[in-house]
């Protein structure tokens, strides 16, 4: 039997004592001797023993041993012997009756560990063993037990539902849970309840075959008068909405009144918890129909419930002029680089082209809602009821629109006309969140809102001003919409100028909406701005001067976005003087391996694109110390690939000064030649080694800097071709797990093959051999099928006695996909392409001929020589026809045919 050496326990509980000391060298120094003891074989045996068996040290000192325990079972089970393993198990198991609930929450955490990570088949005797402590008379054990069961519920739902030695471990835990939902201690109830609603939205049938027995507890225990209680009633109705809506509807009336009870609740998070379940109604489209009866008293509930609280407004300094007091490094969240991608604007009312979610890594755009442009400061974050309720709200008005506005409406008045500011700031929050369901129905009273909107930019409370900025964002479309001048004079432009002045308010919270709404703003006018850029770029300029560091971050995204917006309209001398010094100052003083530089970047690679040439004078620095900073993190990130001891630089540090060479290269143009020749480490090399990064990140923007060099710079890539084209066809695939890699080695190989011409031959083959199936994929993403259909238009430009055999097999996804995109160059080529395969296979065309005529009718102002080769094509059809042309023709849709007789004379 194991038993510690007495000098080395009372040296290691020195150590844990030192743990916790004030002094934080002490307690630095003695981090590192806790960890070097991790080479000593029996370590955590004396961890086990001063949290199990030292009942007179002190509680603090134990709970670090159990910590240091579970952290070491978390990161080294395996390499512990398995002697100490079974001493740890035992030690664990009987601390769980330990007098100290610190402790036996403790030794539940190392249990939960140890199941966690070696799973419930390594320890089968453990689940049996928690569930007979359940039973003892020591209210303490059972306490205790139940309390890691929880955690292993909780941590390891999957694994109960499956066999463990025989048996499944569920069958003989979920009745003894559902017993223990009638037990006279009320932290057992919240630990059995707990327990169950584990495996709710799994629907295990263990659960299943007792699941009347089930709801009969809720129904006892939602009377309960514990709220701790109550709130697990409340998640368990709000997961049976989603897995078992037909146990709730015979009830349902009766359910819905104690939800609107609980919603109410003075317990914040029991009225948290309650509120969560009209979002999962709202949200469940079979139930849709039987939640409408109720909105008449569900959405008062929510509007009440998005008054900010006491609690609310003592936590947030709301009327702190605080726009000069330094950010602390806790308010800054951690922000991810959206790598770049390449796609097209639409036409007839197709939605706008997302942007690339970055966010936890995927480079998928199904994720697209990683990037809702609506975050303002944001009223969804940092999750409460009053956020829970306005997105309840938002939710609600998606799914039954214009029903909702005979409720809320009234309400509504009195809100946003009452003295108390509270309710009037609650008022303008849920004005913002009908916004996108009831959009038709409350446009008649835009004319009479948005005045009202403006004038509440000058309230009083920063909380109403910010909340105001995000409102009028939800609007922002509407505002751009003007079909008059004098609509224009009175909604837009003064939305226009109040969130710019806002951007300048003392209030960081203010500041902070304005620019986000600023952004959105942005976006939706476009072009518009572009009269008044002068005052635009001034407020922004100003704003870094006032900005302190979170804001900052924001006001990066504003002028990025202005820059998309307005484009090369912002290539004027005086508008770069004003705006490019700053953002320049602001480059020089971050180092190369702060995080900063991620927003800053983004924000210069859009100015750069936009300016063009007028960028030249700020150029040659920050193309030199891109390159730099890209080949020190690959040098790093390859170093530790081969060596575990080191640690992985951040590789948004390579995405994001890719992504600003490529702005400079498409806002240069040839004129980056001369950078690219005197870049050192050459910059082909470097992208070269990007192209093969195992990061997706990496390697959607290194093609995508690949497609702007060869627009650019063909010449320096031309050499290397024949070693990147393998890496890229195997890019390109119809199975792609990062599609955004795919669409941007698809469109480089497009932009490749347009300066490549005829040299093209050897990867016309391979390239259409995946570009063809990703063509006519019908799950192909929009955006990869257009990039699909553009590089396959342009190689049969450059090699058409290739392509022209296959036109029958993609013509029509070709025509489809790509007659709604904006008209512009690429899709000039394209189709330049499409009429040369047109010509070198007339039979290739017939069965698809009248997707072909449809997409002509589409071009609002195509090139003079494509406009000349689909005119003789369609003669040319129309001569292949004879009599039968206008019989043909009249299958068409009136508007194709008149398109075409106008413009063609067919």
């Amino acid at each position: 039997m194991w038993s510690p050496q007495p000098e080395s326990l009372a040296q290691l509980v020195q150590m844990l004592a030192n743990s916790i000391s004030s002094n934080n060298e002490i307690q630095a120094a003695n981090a590192q001797k806790l960890e070097e003891l991790n080479k000593i074989p029996d370590y955590n045996n004396y961890l086990i023993y001063v949290l199990t068996q030292m009942p007179q040290e002190t509680t603090e000192t134990r709970a670090v041993a159990g910590l240091i325990l579970k952290n070491n079972v978390r990161l080294r089970l395996q390499e512990i012997a398995p002697p100490v393993v079974e001493y740890i198990k035992a030690g664990c198991l009987e601390a769980l009756g330990d007098p100290d609930a610190m402790v036996r929450s403790t030794a539940g955490n190392v249990i939960t560990t140890i199941v966690s990570r070696g799973g419930v088949t390594a320890w089968p005797q453990v689940l049996p063993r928690l569930m007979e402590l359940l039973d003892h008379s020591d209210y303490n054990v059972v306490e205790g037990a139940f309390g890691a069961l929880q955690k292993i519920c909780e941590d390891s739902a999957g694994e109960l539902d499956q066999e463990v030695e025989g048996t499944q471990p569920l069958d003989f835990m979920i009745p003894k849970f559902i017993q223990y939902t009638d037990s006279p201690q009320p932290k057992l109830r919240v630990y059995a309840l707990s327990c169950i609603n584990q495996f709710i939205l799994s629907r295990p049938n263990a659960l299943m075959v007792h699941i009347d027995a089930f709801m009969q507890a809720l129904f006892k225990r939602a009377s309960d008068d514990k709220p701790e209680v109550r709130k697990q009633v409340c998640q368990a109705f709000v997961m049976l909405l989603e897995a078992r809506p037909d146990k709730l509807l015979p009830e349902l009336t009766n359910i819905v009144e104690y939800i609107i009870f609980c919603t109410q609740s003075d317990d914040d998070q029991l009225a948290l918890e309650a509120c969560e379940f009209w979002l999962t109604f709202a949200e469940q489209e079979e139930l849709q129909e039987h939640l409408r009866p109720f909105l008449p008293k569900v959405i008062p509930v929510l509007l009440r419930s998005m008054v900010y609280s006491e609690m609310d407004l003592l936590t947030l300094d709301v009327d702190e002029d605080d726009g000069g007091v330094a950010d602390r490094a806790e308010d800054i969240k951690p922000r991810h680089h959206h790598a770049k991608s390449h796609e097209h604007g639409h036409t007839e009312g197709a939605p706008r082209a997302e942007r690339t979610p970055g966010e936890g890594g995927s480079d998928d755009e199904d994720d697209e809602d990683d990037d809702d442009d609506d975050d303002m400061d944001d009223p969804y974050a940092e999750w409460n009821l009053r956020k829970c309720a306005a997105a309840s709200l938002d939710v609600l008005s998606t799914v039954f629109g214009n029903d909702v506005l005979p409720i809320i409406l009234p309400l509504l008045q009195e809100a946003l006309f009452n003295e108390d500011w509270l309710k009037k700031e609650c008022g303008i929050l849920a004005l913002g969140a009908i916004a996108e369901g009831c959009m038709t129905g409350i446009e008649p009273h835009l004319p009479d809102l948005i005045p009202m909107l403006l004038e509440h930019l000058n309230h009083p409370k920063a909380l109403v001003r910010s909340i105001t900025c995000w409102t009028l964002s939800r609007y922002a479309a509407w505002c751009c919409q003007c079909p008059s001048e004098e609509a224009r004079v009175k909604f837009f432009v003064p939305e226009l100028e109040g969130l710019a002045r806002m951007i300048l308010d003392n209030s960081k919270r203010v500041q902070e909406a304005a620019c986000s709404a600023f952004a959105t703003l942005e976006e939706e006018a476009g072009p518009q701005l572009v009269p008044y850029l002068g005052p635009i770029i001034q407020n922004l300029v100003q704003a870094f001067g006032k900005y302190q560091k979170k804001n900052l971050l924001i006001l990066y995204d504003a002028v990025g976005t202005l820059a998309d917006s307005v484009g090369e309209a912002l290539n004027q001398p005086e508008y770069i003087q004003m705006l490019l010094p700053p953002l320049i100052q602001k480059w020089h003083q971050l180092s190369d391996e702060d995080r900063d530089l991620f927003p800053l970047l983004e924000c210069l690679s859009s100015v750069t694109a936009a300016v063009g040439l007028g960028f030249q004078p700020f150029a040659g620095p920050v193309f030199e110390r891109c390159v730099n900073i890209a080949a020190k993190t690959l040098t790093q990130s390859q170093a530790a690939a081969v060596n575990p001891a080191l640690e992985m630089p951040d590789k948004d540090f390579i995405i994001v000064t890719l992504d600003l060479v490529s702005g400079m290269v498409q806002g240069l143009g040839p004129v980056v030649e001369g950078l690219v020749a005197g870049s050192q480490p050459p910059l082909v090399d470097l992208l070269r080694a990007c192209l093969q990064d195992p990061s997706p990140e990496v390697r959607q923007s290194s093609y995508a800097l690949l497609g702007d060099m060869a627009i650019s710079a063909f010449g320096h890539l031309r050499p290397h071709l024949a070693q990147i084209f393998p890496d890229l066809i195997g890019q390109i695939d119809p199975q792609a797990e990062h599609v955004s890699v795919c669409n941007n080695a698809a469109w480089s190989a497009g932009e490749i093959a347009l300066q490549y011409g005829a040299e093209m031959q050897p990867w016309v083959s391979p390239l259409l051999d995946r570009l063809i199936p990703l063509l006519n994929n019908p799950k192909t993403t929009r955006t990869l099928g257009e990039n699909a259909a553009i590089t396959i238009g342009r190689l049969g430009l450059v090699c058409p006695a290739q392509v022209a055999p296959y036109l029958e097999v993609f013509a029509e996804r070709f025509c489809t996909l790509l007659r709604g995109i904006r008209d512009n160059d690429e899709k000039d080529s394209a189709f330049r392409g499409l009429c040369t395969l047109i010509q070198a296979n007339p039979n290739g065309i017939v069965k698809s001929f009248v997707y072909f005529c449809d997409a002509v009718a589409m071009w609002q102002s195509p090139s003079a020589e494509l406009n000349d080769m689909m005119g003789k094509i369609l003669h040319g059809i129309k001569q292949m026809s004879g009599d039968n042309w206008a019989t043909y023709l009249n299958g068409f849709p009136e508007k194709i045919r008149l398109t075409l007789a106008q413009r063609y004379g067919v």
